[in-house]
């Protein structure tokens, strides 16, 4: 800017502020001068102010009238100098140019500095003065530029208004492979085309808007190097003193490492999601072919395009010795397959080395691996191995895979198969962390793999054990028509606390017998067989019901007791006290098919239903008593009648107890269903299953029905005889007219043989009346009654003696005998087989006869 008359506005200036302000402006605002202040004015011969200019007037405080005609020296120099200031303003008159500093003050008495320049002249001197102050500050912004410029670790370029070149500093330069010596030139000189038009719409924003551009992404190659490079640069623009915008200033760096980090860190971020989310999906379920689904679900499409599972089949067969799983030749399914590209079938790259060989191997398909092929040497070392463009096409044979891992499927040094990963085309590659991850994954899935093996093979052991503790389906019983039901809580242990039997007991009467063993799973079931053995032993003895139970009180007493024993001495603090595993409810009834009698006894156990036919079904009224292993109170029992086709239910509380409802409510809704016309025992069972709520899984249920079908009159013969020495040849003539009359004409001899045994025996050892019954079904049952108590017992006669052999005879031409007490005696009982109605039917050999003597 420079100094002019007031008035003096230059031809063809548009500005009006400069206009106004008197001021003739040849250069834009913002210039070098408006920086530095430079301040001008002319001395006369006589060394006196004779122009001041308005510049000179801002600096030194003086108007033009106040400057004019005086000494300078003492107007401005301190007194101090002022000596040598005149001896120095002679020398400069005198036609020597000068250039120094002046000290000075203004006119509010402010000193300063001033470096003044001094031109003699014609008419005297022409003064030119600069505030030091002001170009110190300069020479230092100049600095500190060239410093940060020149010095600054990023790159750094200045463009012009037009989006030139100005000035790039060395670490540009290096940036961006180019000299330093870029003037004239254009983004397009050191980016793509497509880079450099992105630049320029950024710089032209940059410019119009004043709003700085951050972090704009850059992407190109540098000069000797065809690798892919990226850059960062932010854009702001830059203003003179007075707010014009100059141009625009970039910082660059070379953000190519940063971002392989970044994507690095982006893939181990991905890999650890991954892992985590495969911890979280993989092994939810104890179930092969969910497990390897899970797997797959992870994968696919976060780790790769198409997955697939094989397995061994005899893994999956549940064959102790895999066969086959040490060279890698062993049968394999495929029990899983996953893809994201393609909805219709698609073979894997291992699919090409299959036998037999027929396109892509669908899931569930038994295959073997060529030896040769990678998947079988996978197999074979336990080793991952990588297929390159090898194999994988879809239905039409295009080519579909570019990269595959096949990964053995190890646990507990056993390989179970294999899974392999692949990527299509245009994915990236696999590297050799995606091996890692792969192998990881496959690893972790081979854990859960192995445990669901394990748990299948002692899932069907424990359930073939459990099983055996059940009686069969469809329990057969002398008049009686029986159907049952069994529902545990758990169907994964399918056996529970709950239990029901049917036991054949002599003289054609049967042991109906259901209880419940407090608690659930694998332990109740334990217990329940356990005292299920246990009543089927005392039953064998023929015991009446209250003493049964009596017995089995003390036998579930026993098994508490050391159980709590066993806990007591375990190390482990997680195992708790078994003895109420062993505290149980019971109903135990014999059924005689000759007299519709039913003998009840009862532990604890919820009353049997009656439904006599035409009327409501009814709850027996039977001593509750304490259920098993309380131990200290004796059990009764009662006797009822039943009429023919009564139908007798016995279960257990999970039928009819729920958290949903009452007891009560159970027991009416139950009484309910088995109300209205008969229908045939299965139809009834399901009925009551159907219409209660027995989806709820709370407890087991057992469920017993039996309809009352009495033995005929015409198939039961019933004698009394006196106790006398002609009783035994009655007794033989009266069993051999039965039997002709049953037509049973084979049997005569033996029976009549074995009738004659019997009674000899109750008319030696017994006393009183002798009683003799035949029953016919589908064995024939002879009974003989006597007053004795004494037990018969079957001894080895020797050879002097003359009699003895009785009851080895009976054993030995009898299918069964045996005998019980009764409330005023006993019964000695002996059962043949109809004729092709058992194995051993035919009677004893000579060689057995002889043995006897």
């Amino acid at each position: 800017m420079s100094d002019m008359p007031a008035g003096a506005v230059p031809p063809g200036d548009d500005d009006a502020d400069a206009a106004k302000a008197g001021v003739w402006q040849s250069s834009p605002p913002g210039s070098l001068y408006d920086y530095i202040r430079v301040a001008s004015f002319s001395l006369d011969r006589e060394g006196r102010i004779d122009q001041w200019s308005e510049r000179a007037t801002e600096f030194f405080g003086l108007t033009a009238g106040e400057a004019v005609g005086k000494d300078p020296i003492a107007a401005f120099a301190p007194p101090d100098v002022q000596s040598r200031a005149h001896r120095r303003l002679a020398e400069i008159l005198d036609g020597r140019e000068w250039q120094g500093l002046v000290p000075y003050r203004d006119a509010s008495g402010a000193e300063g500095r001033a470096e003044v320049y001094v031109m003699p002249a014609d008419h005297g001197a022409l003064c030119l003065a600069v505030d030091v102050a002001a170009l110190r500050q300069i020479e230092t912004d100049l600095a500190a530029s060239q410093a940060v410029f020149g010095q600054s670790p990023m790159g750094f370029v200045l463009f012009d208004t037009r989006l030139r070149l100005v000035r790039v500093n060395e670490r540009f330069a290096a940036v961006f492979g180019r000299p330093t010596e870029q003037p004239g030139r254009g983004p397009q000189d050191f980016l793509s085309r497509v880079e450099a038009d992105r630049l320029s719409a950024a710089l032209r924003q940059v410019l119009e808007t004043g709003d700085a551009v951050l972090d704009m992404p850059l992407v190109g190659t540098v000069p000797g190097d065809p690798a892919r490079r990226r850059w960062s640069i932010s854009l702001y623009r830059l203003h003179s003193n007075s707010g014009r915008p100059i141009g625009v200033a970039g910082l660059a760096m070379d953000v190519t490492g940063r971002q392989r980090a970044e994507r690095e860190a982006a893939h181990a971020r991905r890999n650890l999601a991954l892992l985590n989310e495969a911890g979280s999906r993989i092994g939810t379920s104890l179930d092969l072919e969910t497990t390897a689904r899970e797997l797959l679900d992870v994968a696919v499409p976060h780790f790769c395009d198409l997955a697939s599972v094989d397995l061994y089949q005899a893994l999956l067969s549940g064959a102790e010795d895999l066969t086959g799983t040490t060279d890698g030749s062993g049968e394999v399914r495929r029990v899983a397959f996953a893809s994201s590209v393609s909805d219709a079938p698609v073979a894997m790259a291992g699919d090409d080395d299959v036998e037999p060989s027929e396109g892509p191997v669908a899931v569930g398909s038994v295959h073997r691996f060529r030896f040769a092929s990678a998947s079988a040497r996978a197999l074979r070392t336990a080793q991952l191995q990588v297929l390159d463009g090898e194999g994988g096409h879809d239905l039409g044979g295009t080519p579909l895979v570019q990269s595959t891992l096949v990964v053995p499927m190890v646990a507990r040094d056993t390989v179970l198969g294999l899974v392999q990963f692949s990527r299509a085309k245009g994915s990236e590659p696999f590297t050799e962390r995606d091996r890692m991850l792969a192998e990881e994954l496959a690893a972790r899935a081979a854990i859960f793999l192995d445990n669901a093996r394990l748990y299948r093979r002692e899932h069907e052991r424990a359930l073939i054990l459990q099983r055996s503790l059940l009686p069969p389906d469809d329990p057969e019983a002398t008049g009686l028509d029986i159907a049952c039901r069994y529902l545990p809580g758990s169907m994964e242990t399918e056996v529970g606390g709950d239990w029901f039997d049917v036991i054949e007991l002599p003289g054609h009467r049967t042991a109906l017998v259901v209880g419940d063993v407090m608690g659930r799973g694998l332990r109740a079931a334990v217990a329940m067989g356990e005292l299920r053995t246990a009543v089927r032993t005392l039953a064998m003895l023929d015991l009446e019901p209250a003493e049964v139970l009596g017995a089995l009180d003390e036998v579930a007493e026993g098994l508490g007791s050391s159980s709590a024993g066993r806990t007591r001495r375990s190390k482990n603090p997680a195992d708790t006290d078994l003895a109420e595993v062993y505290l149980a409810t019971c109903i135990y009834v014999v059924y005689d098919a000759v007299t519709r009698r039913c003998t009840i006894a009862n532990a604890g156990h919820l009353p049997p239903v009656v439904v006599e036919p035409g009327e409501d079904p009814l709850l027996l009224e039977v001593p509750r008593g304490v259920p098993l292993g309380v131990g200290g109170e004796p059990f009764e029992e009662v006797e009822v009648e039943l009429t023919e086709g009564a139908l007798l239910a016995l279960y257990t509380d999970g039928l009819v107890e729920s958290r949903s409802h009452p007891l009560d409510e159970g027991l009416d809704a139950f009484r309910a269903s088995l109300a209205g016309p008969a229908r045939p025992l299965e139809d009834v069972c399901d009925h009551v299953l159907a219409t209660l709520d027995t989806a709820h899984g709370e407890d087991d249920i057992a469920l017993l029905m039996a309809r009352i079908r009495g033995l005929p009159a015409e198939q039961v013969g019933d004698w009394t005889l006196a106790p006398q020495p002609t009783s035994v040849a009655r007794a033989r003539e009266l069993a051999r007219d039965q039997l002709l009359h049953w037509g049973l004409d084979d049997l005569v001899d033996t029976t009549e043989l074995l009738v004659s045994e019997l009674v000899t025996n109750a008319l030696r050892h017994g006393f009183g009346d002798i009683r003799l019954r035949l029953l016919l079904d589908r064995t024939l049952v002879c009974e003989v009654w006597d007053n004795a108590l004494m037990q018969p017992r079957r001894r080895r006669a020797r050879d002097t003696d003359e009699g003895g052999r009785g009851l080895q005879l009976v054993a030995m031409l009898s299918q069964s005998w045996g005998s019980r007490r009764t409330h005023r005696g006993k019964t000695v009982w002996f059962e043949l087989a109809l004729r092709g109605g058992e194995p051993g039917s035919a009677g004893p050999s000579v060689d057995d006869l002889l043995s006897m003597f």
